[in-house]
């Protein structure tokens, strides 16, 4: 049957049915489903950031120590390191229902759980759970975008995205910061269980399947690869940042995260022969695709370190309360949530160059005004600073994600946003791990604020990377215009 939409049923060309029919793409059913899956997608997304503040109520509570109570936040992104990448193959196996169902099913599986835990041992269970509904949901948002969303329109309906995977981050620490002042740990599992069974409902009810089933076979010796993999490099990177020196296990964690990730690479680009990669890499032969999963891995590095830093300076430095913290980082969170569906529209009537150089010069002016900060710069300052932060990474996320998506043949488009979903993630480790490492060695020689300037400093000469990466975005085509 052809997928051609300038063509009708007999082949004769048609023009304004094609066009129509781009537009009927936009039903009101379509909407429901991305609408479900933005929802959903935002409540997973919260629950991540949520724990961070938690962590020292609950090494009180269930009398654990610092070091075993981060595993709730280690073993989280570990797990979502993992399954991210098996997501292009279960994409492709599964209908659009059936996945949703069960990434939103262990997502509240877990939950429940969590809210349940009688010991440490099953919350960090749960939050493994968890993280395996969490780390489906994005790459099936964005495949059914794809999927669903005429090209003209993409741009604005990935700006939507970004209210998910921004806003919902920056809400987190504020959220379980309130609920942690009036409440027990356990109600930030309560609260959030409803909004997720809600969504599952709704689903469950409302939700078509779009797009085709593949027949791909899984390839177990891949599935088994990523572990060591990809698991192996994010725990590595995590671990050495977070001590604050190498040891001898992240380091061995590390290497043999880079040796299996070798040949995990060798292993696909092998199956890709037969049609029949866990993950496939032939996105890679787009040049946009590549240019923007680059141009997002950098901006992920400077902003995850950034992330975990500030909150540091504020609270050591400033001395704010950790409630206060996360109210004094959302107004740059909601900016960068807000803007995105405005950016979306911008990026679908001019392209993505004006929009990548303006955000990624605003990431660089920003980090360096960040190393500049000292115990008596002001609060407003900082605000006002994260704030245009988070306008220029709006700037650069929704047409990275966009131009490096559009292009991709729909055969490609689970994959794809495995791909993007995954280096994020390894991005993000690596670059927590680069700054916070530097921020220890230079503040145990020269104090708290020089290291803090050091590792945004750092973070300042990252963000010149993408400046130059983002002089090289371009308008795609969608892949019917191959």
């Amino acid at each position: 049957m052809s997928t051609d939409v300038t063509s009708d049923g007999s082949g004769s060309p048609a023009p304004e049915t094609g066009t129509q029919h781009a537009r009927d793409r936009m039903s009101r059913e379509s909407v429901t489903v991305i609408v479900t899956l933005l929802v959903a997608t935002f409540v997973v997304i919260l629950n991540e950031t949520i724990m961070n503040v938690a962590l020292q109520r609950l090494m009180t509570d269930l009398n654990v120590d610092a070091p075993t109570v981060q595993w709730l936040s280690t073993g989280f992104m570990l797990t979502m390191a993992v399954v991210i990448p098996t997501t292009g193959f279960i994409l492709q196996r599964l209908t659009t229902r059936a996945a949703f169902l069960l990434a939103i099913g262990l997502f509240s599986s877990g939950t429940l759980l969590a809210a349940l835990a009688p010991g440490f041992g099953v919350l960090l269970l749960a939050r493994i759970v968890q993280a395996g509904g969490t780390a489906i949901m994005l790459p099936l948002l964005m495949t059914t975008i794809l999927t669903l969303v005429p090209l003209s329109r993409r741009g604005a309906v990935m700006g939507n995205v970004t209210i998910a995977i921004s806003v919902a981050p920056a809400l987190g620490p504020t959220v379980s910061g309130i609920i942690l002042d009036h409440f027990s740990w356990r109600f930030m599992f309560v609260f959030v269980l409803p909004v997720a069974l809600l969504a599952m409902g709704i689903g469950a009810k409302f939700l078509t399947n779009v797009g085709e089933r593949g027949n791909v076979r899984l390839d177990f010796a891949s599935v088994v690869l990523t572990v060591p993999a990809f698991g192996g490099l994010v725990y590595g990177l995590s671990q050495i940042g977070g001590h604050a020196g190498a040891t001898a296990l992240p380091i061995a964690a590390l290497v043999t995260g880079v040796l299996c990730m070798v040949a995990f690479v060798f292993r696909q680009l092998k199956l890709q022969k037969s049609d029949a990669p866990l993950l496939d890499l032939r996105a890679f032969n787009f040049r946009m695709f590549t240019v923007s999963v680059l141009l997002m891995v950098v901006a992920m590095m400077a902003l995850f370190g950034g992330v975990i830093l500030l909150p540091l300076y504020l609270q050591n430095v400033l001395h704010l309360q950790p409630m206060e913290t996360g109210l004094a980082l959302l107004p740059g969170g909601l900016a960068m949530g807000l803007l995105g569906p405005v950016v979306g529209r911008l990026f679908d009537k001019i392209g993505p160059l004006p929009l990548t150089v303006t955000g990624s010069i605003l990431l660089v002016l920003t980090l360096w005004q960040f190393s500049m900060l000292t115990a008596s710069s002001p609060l407003w300052w900082v605000v006002v600073l994260y704030a245009v932060l988070s306008l220029g990474l709006a700037l650069l996320f929704t047409p990275a994600f966009t131009t490096g998506l559009n292009p991709l043949p729909p055969h490609l488009y689970s994959h794809g946003s495995a791909i993007m979903s995954t280096l994020q993630q390894v991005a993000g480790a690596a670059g927590t791990a680069l700054l916070v490492s530097i921020f220890a060695v230079v503040s145990a020689a020269s104090g708290f604020v020089a290291g803090m300037q050091a590792a945004f400093l750092t973070a300042t000469l990252i963000a010149v990377v993408a400046v130059v990466l983002s002089t090289m975005m371009r308008k795609t085509e969608g892949a019917a215009g191959h």
